[in-house]
């Protein structure tokens, strides 16, 4: 797994700032929730792109296993929080998400390759912030974080070759594109706590 996430520290902008690991641990009860919220969305971006690009047979493939992996860590995640005595809720989304699809093409092939690199860099930084957060956690949700490194390491590993595949090439200029934005949406603070947030930073 080390390589993996090394492959995934070059590839990402930046790191979690050490403040957003400090907001994570203040508030664990939001993180479960917006976790379980992650990989609910997480499922219906991989179903989505599905039912759009149905001729696409490796596409179709890859993000079926995708998305039953997904839905299998939702219903982990309920399932630590129905232990923890935490309520599953609704709760806004982060800007991240939305900030990254702000620079989507609106035509295909661009439009694919676009989101596919957008699902790339989710989750590899949910790795990163997975593996940045257990050594702080509990011992049994550690583990579970660690537990999810492999499949989140693969799965942006997938979106990227998936990207190649839909551009007829290399995505160097588009990736570092949306990096640049994600390098924003991490480091610059936010105004709530979520699983992808940039640190929220205390008035006054």
């Amino acid at each position: 797994m080390n390589d993996a996430l090394k492959e995934i520290h070059d590839f990402l902008p930046c790191r979690t700032p050490p403040e957003w690991i400090d907001n994570a641990l203040a508030s664990q009860d939001v993180l479960l929730i917006d976790h379980a919220h992650c990989e609910k969305k997480a499922a219906s971006t991989a179903l989505s792109l599905m039912y759009r690009y149905v001729d696409n047979v490796d596409l179709l493939n890859r993000m079926s296993r995708l998305a039953r992996e997904e839905l299998r860590h939702f219903e982990q995640v309920l399932a630590i929080m129905g232990k923890r005595d935490i309520a599953y809720t609704h709760l806004s989304p982060a800007r991240y998400a939305a900030g990254l699809r702000q620079a989507v093409r609106s035509e295909d092939p661009g439009r694919l390759v676009d989101v596919l690199i957008v699902g790339a860099i989710i989750e590899a930084r949910s790795c990163e912030r997975f593996a940045a957060l257990a050594p702080h956690l509990d011992e049994k949700l550690a583990d579970f974080y660690n537990s999810l490194l492999k499949s989140e390491a693969r799965h942006y590993q997938d979106y990227l070759k998936l990207a190649v595949q839909a551009n007829g090439g290399p995505v160097d200029e588009r990736v570092d594109v949306f990096l640049a934005l994600e390098k924003e949406l991490i480091e610059t603070p936010d105004t709530e706590f979520r699983f992808h947030s940039g640190p929220v930073i205390p008035a006054g």
